[in-house]
């Protein structure tokens, strides 16, 4: 203390005195020690001392000592969590990481090779063993792309964990290479598989993301599954309604498809609404007075779900020319809602068709949009007709490309092996759907419920509801 009070008086500061004000005066003042520290000193007043002398000498203001320099600190110019080759080159210590890294890759340059090389042959190997011999357009055997990739990952799995026993930590040109060797592995095997004259895969172009190639496989095996859990009971006219009939049905859902186009709404609002109004009636029964009610609001729920922009409840009671009120229509909604539990989406015949229509056009060497349009004027037909609640959605969808192949094209047969891949049907299990389908094209029945007729009569679906086909043939199935 003695020292720092004669130091406190040679500078003539008043206040409290520390070691570290001390130390820094006497620097800044020159002033001459009667005797120099010891470096054991040093590290005695360097341990001793204490945090709130720290904190003080943190706080001397520059201005009062100028000669101080103000402490300077390291900053890193890249503190993002994005992984860069050569971000190591920006910080302050890059001579040091250079030459860690040239000291490793010299120790593990020989270990490198071996392993490079290893991968390569057994890749080699690998494409080798999975070539199939093609003899006159048909494939003798069709490698697994599982296997191969299993087999490479086990390789590299192996491969990798010996380079880090061997002190190796830069793995990256050898697994870019083995990325590469799979990628080739895949496209050898997509090529042998469609090298088949007989089927053709459509799910090869992976470049568009809205097709789900990837997946689209798996989401229609569980959608083949939910449409036989979710299907409506199939003679609810005869068990449940009784004030009600099969005609008035059709009259309903004949409505539905001019309202539907009044407010251009998607297709698949419309098979959603009448998917609602079937599952509704086969569990509650209804008055006639009371149907058009059940059918504008079932159209609400789905348009809820389907469109962009929903109509407003105002609108469907205007369209029923104020029969019904708002709060009829918002109550029968908490019904129907109530009465699927709230499960609003099930597969309808519009899923499937979308599906099977790409198998079908897969044959082509351009899109036919005849083709599309004959069936998905097909599927609409089913939609009035009430017996063809008798058949799962995915059988319907089926039959319409089956006879819309047929109504354009009678020089081959509407079916192969292609759709029969991807509907998982054969022409023999369509043979009673498509019969009834022909019935209904030709309206055998003089139904005079013309809305679906006169809307793929326009022009801008070329008019398919004019053609006829032929009668179907025996020896098709």
């Amino acid at each position: 203390m003695k020292k720092q009070d004669s130091v406190a008086a040679t500078v003539g500061y008043t206040g409290r005195m520390t070691r570290s004000r001390a130390a820094n005066l006497k620097s800044s003042t020159c002033v001459a020690s009667s005797s120099a520290p010891t470096e054991q000193n040093k590290k005695g007043v360097l341990q001793a001392k204490p945090k709130r002398a720290a904190l003080d000498e943190n706080n001397i203001n520059v201005a009062d000592n100028p000669r101080r320099q103000p402490k300077r600190r390291a900053v890193l110019q890249d503190v993002t969590n994005v992984c860069c080759d050569n971000a190591y080159r920006s910080c302050f210590n890059a001579t040091k990481i250079q030459a860690k890294n040239n000291k490793q890759a010299k120790r593990g340059q020989a270990q490198v090779s071996k392993v490079a090389t290893s991968v390569s042959i057994e890749s080699v190997q690998i494409q080798a063993n999975s070539k199939a011999r093609i003899n006159k357009g048909t494939v003798k055997a069709e490698p697994k792309s599982e296997e191969l990739s299993t087999s490479l990952d086990t390789n590299v799995t192996i491969q990798l964990s010996s380079m880090k026993e061997c002190g190796i930590d830069d793995q990256r040109p050898l697994q870019s290479q083995i990325c590469t060797k799979k990628a080739e592995i895949e496209n050898l095997s997509r090529k042998l598989i469609s090298c088949d004259p007989d089927f053709i895969d459509i799910d090869l172009d992976r470049t568009d993301p809205q097709l789900c190639s990837l997946y689209a496989a798996d989401i229609y095996g569980n959608l083949r599954v939910a449409e036989l859990n979710r299907r409506p009971f199939p003679s609810f006219m005869e068990t449940v309604q009784h004030d009600i009939t099969q005609t008035m049905r059709g009259i309903l859902v004949d409505w539905l498809v001019e309202v539907s186009e009044e407010y251009k709404l998607v297709p698949d609002t419309l098979y959603m609404t009448v998917y609602l109004i079937d599952s509704f009636l086969s569990q509650n029964y209804i008055e006639r007075q009371r149907l058009q009610l059940l059918g504008i609001t079932c159209m609400l729920i789905a348009s809820k779900y389907e469109e962009i922009c929903a109509p407003r409840v105002e609108e469907f009671c205007f369209i029923t020319d104020n029969t019904y009120s708002r709060e009829e229509v918002l109550k029968m909604e908490s019904q129907v809602l109530k009465c699927i539990c709230f499960q609003l989406y099930a597969p309808t015949t519009k899923t499937f068709l979308r599906r099977f229509l790409r198998a079908a056009q897969a044959s082509y060497k351009s899109p036919s949009l005849e083709l599309e349009y004959l069936a998905n004027f097909l599927a609409e037909l089913t939609l009035i007709d009430y017996s063809f609640l008798n058949f799962p959605p995915s059988i319907v969808a089926a039959s319409a490309v089956f006879l819309a192949r047929w109504t354009l094209d009678q020089s081959s047969h509407p079916w192969n092996t292609t759709l029969e891949h991807y509907t998982s049907y054969r022409a023999s299990d369509l043979k009673v759907s498509a019969f009834a389908l022909q019935d209904l094209q030709s309206n055998t029945n003089g139904c005079p419920l013309n809305a679906i007729r006169m809307k793929y009569r326009q022009q801008k679906f070329k008019s398919v509801a004019a053609l006829s086909s032929p009668r179907l043939l025996e020896t098709l199935f």
